[in-house]
């Protein structure tokens, strides 16, 4: 099976059986989707959507946000991972946000990169969901899942993320992120993937891999 075949064929399943993917995280506009998403690093979005209310409710802004004593805001978010770092990422990304972009979320990749606590995954994922823009942002879950999959070889998320870019398609980009990380969450995940059950399973690399090794 060439590598465009196994792409044709995994995006096409997915196309037909899962037409509905999107972020299991909970906002209501830019502002919370990209605090969220950062909260998330290292943390799951149960937990995120657990903490996030309390915060928004405090500092339902980016101006209220900018304006943040970081104490507070770590105090609010005290339950998510790394909880020091986050609450000084978040009150000098509110505050960059405040004097570079109105206040706004910014709108490209390489702005969203230019802010505290923002590196390309979470650009990425902002990018996509904000502005439907054709990248995919790669995560613990769409790194593990391409490679099992055989989708990628590389050995860094931005070589990944490479690889997914050229082969699917701009305006599968978007759903296929979540495509993706949903798979990797709940059927191919790390300790204990689900092959056997898996829909996947007849066009996985790793699948081929552990059926050869058995029939040999």
């Amino acid at each position: 099976m060439t590598i465009s075949e196994r792409y044709a064929a995994i995006l096409e399943y997915f196309t037909r059986n899962v037409p509905v993917a999107q972020s299991e995280l909970d906002f209501r506009n830019p502002y919370e989707l990209l605090v969220a998403v950062v909260l998330s690093a290292q943390c799951t979005d149960k937990r995120v959507n657990l903490t996030t209310p309390a915060l928004f409710r405090r500092f339902p802004d980016m101006p209220s946000l900018a304006a943040a004593d970081v104490e507070e805001v770590r105090e609010l978010i005290r339950s998510i991972s790394y909880p020091n770092s986050k609450a000084a990422h978040l009150v000098e990304m509110a505050r960059k946000c405040v004097a570079e972009f109105g206040g706004e979320v910014p709108g490209t990749v390489e702005e969203l990169m230019r802010l505290p606590g923002v590196g390309r995954k979470t650009a990425n994922v902002v990018a996509s969901i904000v502005h439907g823009e054709p990248v995919i942002a790669v995560d613990t879950h769409v790194f593990r899942v391409s490679h099992r999959l055989g989708l990628s070889r590389g050995r860094t998320p931005d070589a990944v993320e490479r690889d997914l870019e050229r082969h699917i398609p701009a305006e599968l980009r978007p759903i296929a992120h979540h495509w993706l990380i949903l798979h990797g969450r709940y059927v191919c995940t790390a300790r204990r993937p689900a092959c056997e059950t898996c829909p996947l399973r007849a066009w996985c690399r790793e699948n081929g891999r552990k059926n050869s090794t058995e029939n040999s």
